[in-house]
């Protein structure tokens, strides 16, 4: 039977669950996990009885996700910081969660029928050397072309390019900090925390921060419009400067021929997409070609 979708809504969850489904709904979620280990030791069991029931809540909770028409979900399941623990505790972990995933991989095709995607993200220490070079030599390279470094430019860098901002972020626990999870992505989301334990978590805390979501719906849309108008008016003021740069050069006046600077505008833009272009499926080898040899060395 599948870990994800055994058991149903309740009527009264189900109930709920259209009323809320009435309102705007996020597309993404991301979840920080955190309470595992005060969890264990409120029920007095050993921590890795701790973190093997919050694995399971995470199975809950893509069910719950997924009656509620959430797309997409990322989760924060282990940072570099857990790697101070005891060994004894992080070999627990590991083990734990290549059992875990496994588990949720192997559904990963039927759920994908459902819109749902498994996505296992993380954030390593350092950038492997050859990644560093590319980046490096695409900056030196862009120096005559300032206009292509930009924060689009660094969205499509992100390991999550493929994937939307999440709309909702929510961190159980009742640790009020971000603890490094998605700064840029998160920078117009809906910020959510919560004092329940992870392990603990239930269907009405979830509807409790999608009901949040909603009532700061349209403030966090025009915050975002308002945001990516102003990236949009930032790049055509750094397009119109190169371009007068140009005609001054070729010497035409301040204002220029309206032809020509069209021209110029369309030529700019066009030849930035191209370098842009060629610099991301560049970066894209490279990642693939790092982790291709990372899944030979573990295997």
């Amino acid at each position: 039977m599948s870990w994800i979708r055994e058991g149903e809504l309740t009527i009264l969850e189900r109930f709920c669950a259209n009323i809320i489904k009435a309102g705007p709904m996020p597309k993404h979620v991301a979840f920080i996990m955190d309470g595992n280990r005060r969890y264990a030791q409120k029920c007095h069991v050993e921590r890795q009885q701790g973190h093997s029931q919050g694995f399971d809540k995470l199975a809950q909770t893509l069910r719950w996700c997924l009656n509620l028409g959430i797309r997409e979900v990322t989760v924060y399941a282990f940072s570099i910081e857990n790697f101070k623990r005891s060994k004894e505790e992080v070999d627990g972990l590991m083990d734990l969660a290549r059992q875990k995933f496994s588990r949720l991989l192997e559904e990963q095709e039927s759920l994908k029928k459902h819109g749902v995607c498994i996505r296992v993200l993380g954030d390593l220490p350092l950038l492997p050397l050859d990644i560093q070079e590319l980046i490096a030599q695409a900056v030196l390279a862009t120096r005559n072309y300032n206009n292509d470094v930009s924060e689009s430019l660094l969205d499509k860098c992100l390991y999550t390019n493929n994937s939307p901002d999440p709309d909702l972020l929510i961190r159980t626990s009742g640790e009020v900090r971000l603890s490094d999870f998605l700064l840029w992505q998160t920078s117009h989301s809906c910020l959510v925390f919560q004092s329940v334990l992870w392990p603990e978590y239930s269907f009405w805390n979830l509807c409790e921060a999608i009901l949040r979501f909603q009532m700061n719906y349209n403030a966090l849309q025009k915050a975002r419009d308002s945001y990516m108008e102003e990236r949009r008016r930032q790049q055509m003021e750094r397009d119109q400067a190169y371009v007068t740069k140009k005609l001054q050069q070729e010497g035409f006046a301040s204002h220029g021929d309206s032809w020509r600077r069209r021209t110029l505008l369309q030529k700019c833009t066009a030849m930035r997409e191209e370098r842009i272009q060629g610099f991301l499926q560049a970066l894209e080898h490279k990642r693939a070609d790092f982790f291709e040899r990372l899944c030979t060395v573990s295997a």
